[in-house]
């Protein structure tokens, strides 16, 4: 292989590596990308859908993972860091929507382990609480970080005030989870997108 050919062939693998890594999903005009780093750790994106009500689009969700997973079980499962990302496509009033997660995860979670989540379910109550609305285009994110617990960022132009405090149940970041994916989930055709089905 000539000089010139081994140069090409260097670019062409060095553009196709810049391309898979700057590579994005566009859900409902929400772009995500198909891997992050999450703290030292590489996440692919598992899958990712829109949340509707009635024919509103409500929010888009992606769903970050160490592995693919195509079952719930899986999914909640496998170790390491994962996150959950959340892009409103509607104003929303917070509190309601704070209220709505409490519900879905008492409606998911595991009679056994409702007394222990109660404690996590009030502070995000609070959180969501505090932000008064999140309007089209705002974000959060849920975290499950080994060895610190849960974390909710919400990232709002509107200066929401942050909590960055940890959830430490550890069984809260799987409570939350089960809200897309668990046996009653806020809407099948998330949960499918969320778990890389095919629509």
């Amino acid at each position: 292989m000539t000089l010139v050919k081994q140069c090409l062939v260097g670019t062409m693998a060095l553009l196709l590596a810049f391309g898979a890594a700057a590579a994005t999903v566009e859900i409902a005009g929400v772009k995500m990308e198909d891997q992050i780093d999450l703290r030292g750790s590489k996440l692919v994106l598992n899958g990712a859908g829109v949340r509707y009500k009635a024919v509103f689009k409500v929010y888009a969700a992606g769903l970050y993972l160490p592995k693919k997973s195509d079952t719930p079980e899986e999914a909640l499962g496998v170790s390491g860091p994962k996150r959950i990302t959340i892009t409103m496509l509607r104003e929303i009033d917070s509190n309601e929507l704070g209220k709505l997660f409490t519900r879905s995860v008492q409606d998911n979670a595991p009679k056994s382990e409702m007394s222990r989540l109660v404690p996590g379910l009030i502070r995000m109550s609070e959180i969501f609480s505090n932000c008064k609305k999140l309007a089209a285009g705002d974000n959060f994110t849920i975290d499950w970080l080994p060895g610190t617990g849960t974390v909710i960022t919400v990232n709002t132009p509107n200066k929401c005030p942050q909590h960055n405090d940890a959830f430490k149940e550890p069984e809260f970041f799987n409570a939350l989870l089960r809200i897309w994916l668990g046996p009653v989930p806020a809407d099948w055709k998330l949960k499918d997108a969320l778990l890389g089905k095919p629509a």
